[in-house]
């Protein structure tokens, strides 16, 4: 097989003037996806991730470099790429809210030229995999906004691409349907004969979960590539601890005590979780010294095999969010 996708030294700036320097959201970006991989895209908000998406659906041109997705030329040849691509965002507004579902996905089915009895086929089946079948002659304004996203899901294999983009398609869904939408997209790069997946995803475990392969991205720049599996033996020097504590001001001043890698925070409700990297173990002393001084108490603290999460902390310095 080929390759699905191909960036060479893509760059993407945005604005700029006499007065004003542009924007870089893509810097110098190498990348290779090939053809039936699951490949997922990690990277905290303004990273690029979007950008590079657009690029690579033929709805963005890059400032320079080359792209070239299922062969062809993003920007000479973006007419033969559409047709054999899709794209789903998670929490996207999509389709019309006076056509029932089954209406919707014939639309779009319809926009793709898939033939009337593929279409019917394809819509049932997909209908009832993701258990929406029971809603298939309900108006979309009145489903639910779960159901909405795995109706999203659905139009986006509706067409049977051969390389789609999936933009967070999990985002803010149940377990249930989550796990779902995960076991459909790995059953379909199995079955399918050099199908593809561009996966972008806030929840680390999705990732480790389910990618042949992860980028991580910050700052327009491709920091790290290479299977879930290589990349956590790469931080396996250094020691990932767990820390729950009582809240407390200044505890982002943890992410600078020396020695500390990187440090990812949740501090809402009655209690902060902290997952830090560190370079050597002795630096969790002084952790803890900072948390005492600024008024908290340690309630609980954990070590653990490197993740996924404590890559990313590792080589971006922050959490995902």
């Amino acid at each position: 097989m080929g390759n699905a996708i191909e960036c060479r030294n893509l760059t993407r700036h945005f604005g700029g003037n006499r007065k004003k320097e542009p924007t870089v959201a893509l810097d110098d970006v190498n990348l290779t996806v090939e053809e039936g991989e699951l490949f997922g895209l990690l990277g905290p908000n303004g990273a690029g991730k979007t950008t590079l998406l657009k690029i690579l659906a033929t709805l963005l041109l890059p400032t320079s470099g080359s792209v070239s997705v299922l062969g062809y030329d993003v920007q000479k040849d973006a007419q033969k790429i559409r047709p054999r691509i899709n794209m789903v965002s998670g929490g996207e507004v999509s389709g019309y809210g006076l056509l029932t579902v089954r209406e919707n996905l014939w639309m779009f089915s319809q926009f793709y030229g898939v033939p009337g009895s593929e279409a019917r086929e394809r819509i049932d089946e997909l209908l009832e995999t993701f258990s929406l079948l029971d809603k298939a002659e309900a108006k979309v304004r009145t489903i639910s906004t779960g159901q909405r996203q795995r109706m999203n899901v659905v139009r986006g294999f509706i067409t049977d691409p051969d390389l789609i983009f999936l933009d967070e398609p999990t985002l803010g869904l149940d377990v249930s349907s989550s796990r779902t939408i995960r076991d459909y997209i790995r059953k379909w790069v199995r079955d399918g004969s050099g199908k593809t997946v561009l996966l972008t995803t806030h929840y680390m475990m999705e990732a480790e979960e389910l990618c042949d392969r992860v980028a991580v991205i910050d700052r327009g720049r491709i920091l790290a590539c290479d299977s879930p599996q290589n990349l956590k033996r790469g931080v396996r020097k250094d020691s990932a601890f767990t820390l729950e504590l009582t809240p407390f001001a200044g505890i982002e001043e943890i992410a600078a005590v020396e020695g500390v890698r990187g440090t990812s925070i949740d501090s809402g409700g009655s209690k902060a979780t902290v997952r830090i990297v560190t370079e050597d173990e002795s630096a969790i002393a002084d952790v803890i010294s900072l948390i005492s001084r600024k008024g908290g108490k340690v309630l609980s603290m954990t070590k653990a095999e490197p993740t996924l999460e404590d890559v990313f902390i590792q080589l971006v310095g922050r959490g995902l969010v």
